[in-house]
């Protein structure tokens, strides 16, 4: 189990870049490079996290440590991922925010942006080699990119996968070779998600628990990812907090490695000016825990109903849909937020030559961007 919690510390410190970035990195970490689990399994957890309401890239990882060490490498999963994040969200809360808006801050988030084109872009290649390969299911991954594009909602990309769902399944295909954890539905997970939504009405007028309440009810009603979490939560907070405070804290988050959904540890640390240190962890357990209960109620489920024929069919034109909807936001936001000059799109394709030709490691393009970010400011 510490090698589960070590090895997402260590993409904890490094994934920049959001959701879609963070699908790139675990992919190369537990397909290409540890072979912790196949690339079918892989596709299953992406097209299962994209169903839920949640953070998608930490309930992958949460489903990954699940598969590799049940419940506690779920949990050891989840922690080393997002303890480098929450830490960093601490002390920016703690600390003066005037640097935030500083040239060499922004200078900084730009390069961090550049890594995340060039890491996305890895991610959608190799996910199109492998789940793309007949004439179907490759229009299904370019039709669906296509759609999103021109409408990109939270509605459309239900749409999108309910569709390719139902033309898979239609189609059918041979039932593959795949070993399920589990066989049934977990419904205690499912009484604690419904019991936990009730704990402000239980305990009304307890500042904490009220907190607790309110980040719950957003990771209940957030899909899509981190993105999405900044309008419902600044509905929910925004009285409490001073624009400048929720932005702040929201652009902070964005130049952080690992989830965004840590901004909760952000909001939760200055909503509590009696307990801090508290209100951010219960903000940041809150945000989480019911993408994760919800996961663990299907999951076992999911898996066994993929050696269906109808199920696996579904489930491939689903994995073909996934690939176009990462294509999407490679587009909208990845590239059109970071790229902005020829420059820029030059480094992009450097950075992609470097990790897809001469395999560079991660680690190696983190610092190789960040030095882009840094050394124009100190010229």
């Amino acid at each position: 189990m510490f090698a589960v919690f070590k090895t997402f510390f260590l993409l904890g410190c490094i994934s920049f870049g959001g959701p879609a970035a963070h699908i790139g990195y675990f992919r190369r970490a537990f397909v290409s490079q540890r072979r912790w689990l196949s690339d079918q399994q892989f596709a299953q957890f992406v097209a299962l996290s994209q169903f839920l309401p949640g953070p998608g890239s930490s309930q992958l990882g949460f489903a990954i440590g699940y598969q590799r060490r049940r419940l506690p490498g779920a949990i050891a999963a989840f922690v080393g991922f997002t303890l480098p994040s929450v830490l960093l969200m601490l002390m920016l809360a703690m600390a003066s925010h005037q640097w935030q808006d500083s040239h060499s801050f922004v200078a900084v988030v730009h390069g961090l942006k550049l890594l995340a084109v060039v890491v996305v872009a890895d991610a959608a290649l190799g996910m199109f080699n492998n789940f793309c390969r007949h004439r179907v299911t490759a229009s299904v991954a370019i039709l669906s990119a296509a759609v999103l594009l021109m409408a990109p909602t939270l509605a459309t990309q239900m749409l999108v996968l309910l569709m390719a769902a139902l033309l898979g399944a239609r189609r059918g295909r041979a039932t593959p070779a795949y070993e399920a954890v589990d066989g049934h539905w977990r419904w205690r997970p499912l009484l604690l998600f419904a019991a936990l939504m009730l704990l402000p009405l239980a305990l009304p007028g307890q500042p904490l628990a009220q907190l607790f309440g309110q980040f719950y009810q957003a990771g209940t009603l957030v899909f899509g990812g981190g993105h999405v979490v900044l309008p419902l939560l600044q509905q929910l907070v925004g009285d409490t907090l001073s624009p400048e405070q929720f932005l702040g804290g929201y652009a902070a988050a964005q130049a952080m490695p690992g989830p965004m959904f840590t901004l909760a540890t952000f909001l939760g640390f200055q909503l509590s000016p009696t307990t801090p240190l508290i209100g951010a962890l219960l903000a940041t357990i809150a945000i989480f825990l019911p993408g994760f209960l919800l996961l663990l109620t299907v999951l076992g489920r999911w898996q066994s109903l993929a050696c269906h024929p109808r199920c696996a069919g579904a489930i491939e034109a689903v994995n073909a849909s996934v690939v176009g909807i990462l294509i999407a936001a490679l587009y909208d936001p990845v590239f059109v937020s970071s790229v902005a000059s020829g420059q820029d799109m030059a480094q992009v394709l450097l950075g992609l030559a470097l990790l897809r030709g001469m395999k560079m490691p991660i680690v190696a393009l983190v610092a190789g961007f960040l030095l882009i970010g840094v050394v124009p400011t100190l010229v």
